[in-house]
């Protein structure tokens, strides 16, 4: 049950944060950087809870973590910023939708091999594989926004749109 629960919530986290950027949203840093720390403090978490990994357990899951980084970097450099109202925006495109399904293909492709050279299941979170992508997302966002001499959104209070 508690699996489930933990499930049904990162893809909760996921959800609002895709839609949210497919409406297109004010950009601010906690919004930007919240979900990948959160997320991948929360796959560190797991991967820390199991126990008897050896190096290279280690060296699967920094290859999966560097992958994972990489292709959200790509993620990031179709997402449209933009100024409105004198602060900047995001918007996820149709080039993100298309970059997040080769990601995806690509990671399960990954994942599949890694389970196959005897990487166990539980030191592989999907939480830790969804924060570092969406990790690579906000730099390669934030990088564009802080170039773009555009003042970030101010930030909002909780559940206020």
């Amino acid at each position: 049950m508690n699996n489930w629960v933990h499930t049904a919530l990162i893809a909760a986290v996921v959800v609002v944060v895709v839609v949210r950027r497919l409406r297109g949203e004010p950009l601010n840093a906690r919004d930007l950087l919240a979900p990948p720390v959160v997320l991948t403090g929360l796959g560190l978490w797991a991967l820390s809870q199991h126990h008897g990994l050896g190096v290279g357990d280690y060296v699967w899951v920094g290859a999966g973590a560097v992958l994972g980084v990489a292709f959200g970097a790509l993620r990031g450099a179709t997402i449209r910023v933009y100024e409105r109202d004198g602060m900047l925006r995001q918007r996820y495109t149709g080039r993100t939708f298309l970059v997040a399904g080769l990601s995806l293909a690509a990671m399960a492709g990954f994942a599949a091999l890694a389970a196959r050279n005897g990487l166990a299941a539980d030191a592989r979170p999907v939480q830790l594989s969804i924060g570092v992508g969406f990790l690579g997302e906000a730099l390669v966002v934030g990088c564009r926004a802080l170039a773009s001499g555009v003042p970030f959104a101010p930030e909002r209070r909780p559940f206020e749109r």
